[in-house]
């Protein structure tokens, strides 16, 4: 059996909740707060802020919408690429039949 002293108890990481995570990460990127500063008087470690800001900065610099697509909303892509083949086929075979007759009759 291990016994645990108060610094071991201590070094071990707290869980933070997302919500927590993104407050604090928002405080450093929007509000320009400085980073070690506010890890010391939040008593977090820089690197785990560190961590949390450069995911704050990931997400929020994605476009809405951007790289991500809803299942329904892949299927009516995949449905709308369907029709345009569909009917670019048709036309290739209509000006081939069109071709074939010019070139039969050089009147």
């Amino acid at each position: 059996m291990k016994i645990l002293f108060q610094k071991d108890v201590e070094a071990m990481s707290k869980p933070y909740n997302q919500e927590y995570k993104d407050y604090v990460a928002k405080l450093v990127v929007d509000e320009e707060r400085q980073g070690k500063e506010l890890a010391y008087e939040l008593e977090i470690p820089y690197s785990t802020m560190r961590k949390w800001v450069t995911h704050y900065r990931e997400v929020k610099d994605r476009k809405p919408g951007e790289n991500y697509l809803t299942p329904s909303e892949l299927e009516k892509e995949r449905r709308k690429h369907e029709k345009e083949v569909q009917q670019l086929r048709e036309e290739n075979e209509i000006l081939k039949k069109a071709m074939h007759i010019f070139t039969k009759n050089p009147e």
